[in-house]
């Protein structure tokens, strides 16, 4: 279920990011990251968000987004090697220092979980490879930051992110989700209510 034109209006109310332009100044984390290049990832098997961005100071140039699909025809280990893949020509094409990456999630269906985790474990190969820091930032603090509301539904995150990043149109999910990291890691710094990304 998507959220009214309303409720988008109180949630971007209550995060203080208003929709019409960007922050007129960069916050003290923003200033740190000045010029650097980051890659959010949101890892499944079957579509892989990613998104780069290079931090401005008032607005994030975004240098790539986009989903690595894999069909439901095929099997796990030709997935995790289109997601690795996929993922090291991203790396090639933007040259990110930083990456902000989906945290571990508790699934209740144990199989569930063990597909996510090779899909998140051939993305993590990939940018370790690339040589790039990796840090882990929880579901509900990308949509705390994002949103201002922990349980926030992926259209209204996709919304806030093509308003932070004035974008003609809001991402496809996957790929908004990772967005949403890079700019969490982005302004983050500085905000202990955020609490420190952990590092992988």
């Amino acid at each position: 279920m998507g959220i009214s034109a309303k409720q988008f209006a109180e949630l971007q109310e209550r995060s203080g990011k208003p929709a019409a332009r960007a922050p007129a100044t960069a916050d003290a984390g923003t200033k740190q990251l000045l010029g650097s290049v980051i890659i959010g990832v949101d890892p499944s098997l079957r579509g892989t968000g990613y998104g780069v961005l290079r931090v401005g100071r008032e607005r994030h140039e975004v240098l790539a987004e986009g989903t690595l699909k894999c069909p439901a025809g095929w099997e796990q280990s030709r997935c995790l090697l289109a997601i690795a893949t996929g993922l090291r020509e991203v790396i090639k094409k933007t040259r990110p220092t930083v990456c902000a990456i989906e945290g571990v999630f508790y699934a209740q269906n144990l199989k569930t979980a063990i597909i996510m985790g090779a899909a998140r474990g051939a993305a993590l190969v990939a940018l370790a490879e690339g040589g790039v820091e990796i840090h882990e930032i929880a579901t509900r603090k990308v949509k705390q930051a994002i949103v201002g509301y922990g349980g926030a539904q992926k259209s209204a995150v996709a919304r806030m992110v093509q308003s932070m990043l004035g974008l003609p149109e809001p991402p496809a999910p996957d790929a908004a989700d990772a967005l949403a990291l890079a700019l969490t890691h982005a302004h983050g710094h500085g905000r202990p209510q955020l609490g420190p990304p952990k590092k992988l």
